[in-house]
């Protein structure tokens, strides 16, 4: 990729970048284009200076990321697959919550090194680390698609595809640009960052201070049952997760959400509940119990909801802030990488 992609640049880096041709302001312009507009064809950027948008087209590119394909739901929920300068493809959920509130779920990665026993995602293995500026391009395309105002508050979860800190450097590019008050403006309070528990990244996180909310993928409270769920365990597991958890600075109004996938007769008994409570004892600790949900080749099923509902009620007895997670886009691809997986044979992008 010959040029530079404008979605990659934070707006203090665009302006540098011009800086020997151009005055400072015109990078805060250019930014409102593509983020309050969403403008991304630069001759129609018809406030800059002809010479500006020459320039612009011979040096940078807003086309290297695209969108393939889009399932929607009759929730409302959308499932978007992007395809990349070099081939490839990865994906993003639109959710649409109660009174027209959104979430966006973003990609951080094509495939995943973690590779989760329950995550189709680790069945195409990992590619890549997306770049910062095509992780952002996921929330200009699909506000975009969908006719988001630029002043609607969004919610932003990087919880598709990836593990974000496995990516640390993009992830936090993304977050930085996505701040961006000139731009699209999502403040670091409505924007998660969900790890499947790389200890050492989460102290890493801890010191860039971006003021995000942090969700750790627990699924498991003993070893044995999370390294087989999840193999990182072996590496980080979970004593080491809560203990740089117990450091991580937290803003007094925050606290630390633990993801607990709950899968039919594995993980679901109020035995599993009660060493949960245990576990999270002394953290500033918010449970979000989430459905697992089924595709072709899993052996695990989905919970029953009686289970669910006795499960929460019990952390919820014990003082254990708990919500479960409405289930969403059944009716499509709904579970990461599945949309990917379906057309991977069935396409051919050319560049």
């Amino acid at each position: 990729m010959d040029k530079l992609y404008i979605f990659n640049y934070t707006l203090e880096e665009l302006a540098k970048s011009l800086k020997e041709h151009f005055p400072a302001f015109r990078a805060k312009q250019i930014y409102h284009w593509l983020y309050v507009h969403y403008e991304s064809h630069f001759e129609n950027m018809v406030n800059l200076p002809k010479d500006l948008r020459e320039f612009l087209a011979q040096n940078y590119t807003s086309t290297s990321t695209a969108l393939l394909k889009k399932e929607e739901s009759k929730d409302g929920s959308i499932k978007y697959l992007f395809k990349t300068y070099d081939n490839h493809s990865y994906e993003s959920v639109l959710i649409r919550m109660k009174e027209d509130k959104f979430t966006l779920c973003l990609s951080s990665q094509i495939g995943c090194k973690v590779g989760c026993s329950f995550c189709l995602t680790a069945k195409g293995g990992f590619v890549r680390n997306l770049e910062a500026g095509e992780m952002v391009y996921q929330v200009f395309a699909i506000k975009k698609d969908q006719n988001i105002p630029p002043n609607k508050a969004i919610n932003i979860v990087y919880m598709g595809m990836g593990e974000p800190l496995d990516n640390l450097e993009n992830t936090a590019k993304c977050i930085r640009i996505l701040s961006e008050l000139d731009g699209l403006n999502i403040s670091p309070r409505r924007q998660t960052l969900s790890t499947s528990g790389i200890a050492p990244k989460i102290k890493k996180l801890g010191t860039l201070n971006l003021g995000i909310q942090l969700a750790i993928s627990l699924h498991a409270v003993d070893d044995d049952l999370r390294t087989e769920l999840m193999p990182i365990n072996k590496a980080y597991n979970i004593q080491s997760i809560i203990q740089e958890i117990s450091n991580f600075p937290l803003d007094s109004r925050k606290r630390i959400m633990f993801e607990y996938l709950i899968i039919d007769s594995l993980n679901d008994d109020l035995k599993s509940a009660k060493k949960l409570v245990a576990l999270l004892n002394k953290i500033k600790a918010k449970v979000n119990l989430i459905y697992f949900n089924p595709h072709q080749g899993s052996p695990y099923k989905r919970p029953s909801k009686e289970k669910v509902e006795a499960f929460r009620e019990y952390l919820l007895q014990k003082g254990l802030l708990c919500t479960i997670r409405e289930s969403k886009g059944l009716d499509i691809s709904a579970a990461c990488g599945q949309l990917r997986e379906k057309v991977q044979e069935q396409i051919e992008v050319k560049v």
